[in-house]
C-alpha cells in the first residue's frame, strides 16, 4: 500500500533505499549530499556511519556489499575524487550484495571549490550511472538502482545535482515495504576479490563483456522515456534539465535518459529517425553530446548552452528565442522576481571562536595555507588572512611544499591551518608525512567540536558517532607524540583567549621544529542548539 509524503530529493534517495532493504549507509558529509546519510539514520534496522573520509566510506560500503548486505555510499562530487581508488577497482571485483553511490554534483559551486562533471568517472570506471529528474525518480531510481547493481555485479553510481538534492517534491513510498533479505556472509573468491595481475587481467574481460551486455539492454530500461510529439525538433535529456525542457518546450519531443552511463544507442538512433533535428540540453560537459556525435549522428547542445555554471528554465529557452528554423512553442516565460535582494556575502559567524585567530594571523603577517570548512572564509574581510585553499587535506601539504621552496618573505612565518573534520579525514597523513620527512612547519587545527560546514556533523575530534553515542576522541597529544613530534611542540589553547593564541603561535614558529597547535572552542551555533536542547 503506497501514502504520498512531500521529500527533498535527498530524503527521497533515502526512503529509496530503506524500501530496497540496505542495512550498510556509509559517507562522508558534503553539500549537497549530506541529508541522505542523516535521513537514512532516522530508517529502523540499518546501520550507520559518518567515515573519516569517501575512501574509507567506500571501503565499508564495499566490505559488507562483498558479504551480501544491501549498501548505500554518499558523498559530494569532490568526494568521488577521494574514493576514486576503489571505485575503478570495484567495477572489476563486482559486488554482491546492491552497492549504490549516491554522488551529488555542484553546478554553479554554490558550497564547492569547482564544479566537476561526475558523469566522467561512470563513463571511466566502466559503471552504470543513473540520473533522476525529480524527487519521485529520486526513490524510484535508487530502488532500481539496487536490482540493477546485484543483475549485473557492479557498483551503481546515482547522480543528482544541488537543485535535485534540495528541491522538495511529493513523493509516492511503500508504507510497509519488504526489507526481508538473506545476507549470506562473505565468501572466498580469489580470483575475483584479490586484484592480484593475473586476477585483474582476467576481470577486466567480465567488466567488457558485462558493458557490452549493458550496452544492449539498457535500450529497454524502464527509466529511458522517449515521447514524440512535435516532429520539427527534439530534445535529449537527463537529471533536473529534463523538468526546464518541458516547462519551456511543452509541444517538443523529448528523450529523457534515466541511464547515462551506457547511453541507449538503439533509443537514440529511433529517436534522430522521427524528429528533424536533435538539440541535447546538458549541464556542465558535453557528456552525452560527444557520445552521441561519436555515433556518427549530427546533435547540437553546447553550441546553446555553457560549460559553466546551472541551466534554467529562462537559459535553455533563450538560445531558440527568434530562431527561423526551429519552429516549435514555447511556454509564455514564468513568473519574474521582481524583488532585489540585496548582496549576502558570506562570512564567519558571529561569535565564531576561530575570529581570534585569524585576527591575530592577519597581525602578524603569516602565510597561511588553508583548507576546506567554515573557517576557510578567513580569506574574505575584515581578515583576509588565508592565502591557499584547493582540497580536503592539502593545506599542511602546501606549508611543507613551500617551506621546501623557500623564498618566503623576510620576517613571516607558514602557517598550515585545518579544521578538526578536515584533519580527520585527511590531514593526519600530511602531519605524518611532515614529521616523517622533518619537517619544521606549523600545523594549526582549528577545533570547533564538530563538521559546522555541512551541518553539524560529528566526526573522529568531537567524541560521538552519527547517532549520537559517545566514542573515543582522537588525543592529540598522543597522535604527535606517535608521529614522533616533541612534546614541547604540541600545544592546546582556548579559542577565545588571543593573548594565549598569540604566544602560542609566536613561540612554536621560534623553535623551528614541526609543532601542532590545537585551538578550540566549540561552535557557536552547536553551541546555541545544545543550551537549547538542554
Amino acid at each position: 500500500m503506497a501514502e504520498k509524503k512531500l521529500l527533498s530529493g535527498n530524503e527521497a534517495i533515502a526512503r529509496g533505499a530503506f524500501e530496497a532493504g540496505v542495512t550498510v549507509g556509509t559517507g562522508y558529509p558534503g553539500t549537497p549530499s549530506t541529508e541522505i546519510l542523516e535521513s537514512l539514520t532516522t530508517y529502523p534496522g540499518i546501520y550507520t556511519e559518518w567515515s573519516v573520509n569517501e575512501k574509507v566510506a567506500f571501503e565499508v560500503a564495499m566490505g559488507a556489499a562483498l558479504s551480501g548486505a544491501r549498501c548505500l555510499l554518499t558523498m559530494k562530487h569532490v568526494g568521488l575524487n577521494v574514493a576514486a581508488d576503489p571505485l575503478f577497482t570495484a567495477s572489476y571485483t563486482g559486488i554482491k550484495g546492491g552497492l549504490v553511490l549516491a554522488n551529488a554534483d555542484d553546478p554553479a559551486m554554490h558550497s564547492s571549490q569547482n564544479e566537476q562533471d561526475n558523469r566522467h568517472y561512470a563513463y571511466a570506471a566502466k559503471v552504470p550511472m543513473l540520473e533522476p529528474s525529480d524527487c519521485q525518480e529520486a526513490k524510484d531510481f535508487t530502488v532500481f538502482a539496487y536490482n540493477l547493481s546485484e543483475t549485473y555485479d557492479t557498483p551503481v553510481i546515482l547522480r543528482t545535482v544541488t537543485r535535485l538534492s534540495h528541491s522538495l517534491g511529493v513523493v509516492e513510498i511503500e508504507e510497509s515495504p519488504s526489507r526481508e533479505r538473506e545476507i549470506e556472509g562473505f565468501r572466498r573468491n580469489l580470483k575475483k576479490y584479490v586484484m592480484i595481475p593475473g586476477h585483474a587481467r582476467a576481470r577486466h574481460v567480465v567488466v567488457e563483456e558485462r558493458m557490452k551486455r549493458l550496452e544492449k539492454d539498457v535500450n529497454g530500461f524502464s527509466i529511458n522515456k522517449m515521447e514524440i510529439a512535435d516532429s520539427n525538433i527534439g530534445f535529449i535529456t537527463s537529471g533536473i534539465v529534463d523538468t526546464y525542457v518541458r516547462e519551456v518546450f511543452p509541444d517538443a519531443s523529448v528523450l529523457k535518459l534515466g541511464c547515462v552511463n551506457p547511453l541507449p544507442g538503439e533509443m537514440i538512433r529511433e529517436f534522430f529517425g522521427r524528429v528533424k533535428k536533435v538539440s541535447v540540453v546538458e549541464e556542465l560537459d558535453p557528456f552525452i553530446e560527444l557520445r552521441i556525435r561519436a555515433m556518427g549522428l549530427q546533435v547540437e547542445g553546447k553550441k546553446y548552452y555553457p560549460v559553466t555554471g546551472e541551466l534554467t528554465p529562462d537559459l535553455v529557452r533563450k538560445p531558440f528565442q527568434g530562431e527561423a528554423a526551429l519552429t516549435v512553442k514555447t511556454a509564455k516565460k514564468g513568473l519574474e522576481n521582481r524583488i532585489s535582494l540585496p548582496p549576502r556575502p558570506p562570512s564567519l559567524c558571529p561569535g565564531c571562536p576561530h575570529r581570534e585567530f585569524f585576527k591575530i594571523a592577519r597581525k602578524l603577517g603569516l602565510i597561511v595555507t588553508g583548507d576546506i570548512g567554515c573557517y576557510t572564509l578567513g580569506v574574505l574581510p575584515p581578515y583576509n588572512a588565508m592565502d591557499t585553499c584547493v582540497e580536503m587535506g592539502g593545506s599542511i601539504g602546501h606549508a611543507q611544499g613551500i617551506e621546501i621552496a623557500g623564498g618566503k618573505p623576510e620576517g613571516t612565518g607558514v602557517v598550515a591551518v585545518i579544521g578538526d573534520s578536515t584533519f580527520a579525514h585527511s590531514g593526519i597523513t600530511g602531519l605524518l608525512n611532515a614529521a616523517y620527512n622533518g619537517r619544521r612547519s606549523l600545523i594549526v587545527v582549528l577545533d570547533n567540536s564538530t563538521t559546522a560546514m555541512t551541518g553539524m556533523q560529528p566526526n573522529p575530534l568531537s567524541g560521538q558517532r552519527i547517532n549520537g553515542e559517545e566514542t573515543v576522541r582522537l588525543d592529540y597529544i598522543k597522535l604527535a607524540l606517535a608521529f614522533g613530534m616533541n612534546e614541547e611542540n604540541v600545544r592546546i589553547v582556548d579559542a577565545y583567549r588571543p593573548k594565549e593564541i598569540e604566544e602560542a603561535l609566536t613561540s612554536l614558529l621560534e623553535s623551528k621544529r614541526l609543532s601542532l597547535l590545537v585551538v578550540q572552542g566549540l561552535c557557536i551555533i552547536l553551541k546555541k542548539r545544545r543550551r537549547k536542547a538542554g
